[in-house]
């Protein structure tokens, strides 16, 4: 499995950048928690919690000190400007790898990348319009925003970038490679590896009717990484199932005269 560290090492600058100490730069706690945007739609808060309960256990084996952070519709501040807003982009959902989820005591508002080494290793964007936002590689000028697609690639560097349309039941997936995002391709299960973690990003339909599409993750066997509320519900069944056994068993030793209580 390709590590987490031997994929984040290239984009770390390999000295700190040369910085006035006479400028006082804000940090997580100066700069605005909320570009003022609407969420766009209802899902995208359950999708959140599903892909963050879900794979928590595979983070809390890879990272048994704890230090990692994931953030959900949380701003990653990559450039200062004024606004403080138009040098940041909020995906709907990212994991960064060995850094302290608690800066001071306090969990982190935003993401600031001048305060801190590692960037995000994966971005996930839940696409509402028609794609058009997520897929911006504009890059920044004085009049204008640099579109997304282009601050994850050119500026963030994240290794991994996932658009979901939920409309499509689609997601694709890009991979940072020779500094440029290259498009995945799904593997023989139609869902994408990411390796470093040990775990495949893929499409599940849900129960609801009619059934809604839900990005989910799986294993590196296809094995369907369960939420937590379903991690809870396979426990009880699996207790059910077991008291019932041994109720019948119970009963068969009765009927052959033999008190399973003594026993």
């Amino acid at each position: 499995m390709e590590s987490i560290q031997t994929l984040i090492e290239p984009t770390a600058p390999t000295s700190p950048p040369a910085i006035d100490t006479d400028i006082d730069l804000p940090d997580h706690t100066q700069l605005p928690e909320s570009d003022g945007t609407f969420v766009k739609n209802f899902q995208e808060h359950p999708q959140s919690i599903i892909l963050t309960s879900s794979i928590k256990p595979v983070l809390e084996k890879l990272h048994p000190d704890g230090r990692y952070c994931i953030g959900q519709d949380s701003g990653i501040y990559w450039r200062i400007t004024q606004p403080a807003e138009r040098g940041a982009e909020a995906p709907d959902w990212f994991y960064v790898p060995n850094v302290e989820p608690l800066l001071n005591g306090e969990y982190r508002r935003s993401y600031v990348m001048w305060k801190e080494i590692v960037a995000p290793l994966i971005a996930i964007e839940f696409v509402s319009g028609d794609g058009s936002e997520e897929r911006n590689t504009t890059p920044p000028s004085e009049t204008q925003k640099a579109g997304k697609f282009w601050v994850y690639e050119q500026a963030v560097r994240i290794p991994f970038y996932a658009i979901y349309e939920v409309s499509k039941a689609a997601v694709e997936v890009y991979r940072l490679a020779g500094g440029r995002y290259q498009q995945m391709p799904p593997n023989d299960r139609g869902h994408y590896p990411i390796t470093p973690l040990g775990v495949e990003l893929g499409i599940l339909p849900g129960p609801e009717n009619p059934p809604i599409p839900w990005l989910r993750w799986w294993d590196a066997d296809g094995n369907l990484l369960l939420t937590g509320d379903e991690r809870a519900e396979q426990a009880e069944a699996i207790a059910v199932q077991e008291h019932q056994e041994k109720e019948r068993l119970a009963a068969y030793l009765r009927s052959i005269g033999v008190n399973p209580d003594e026993i």
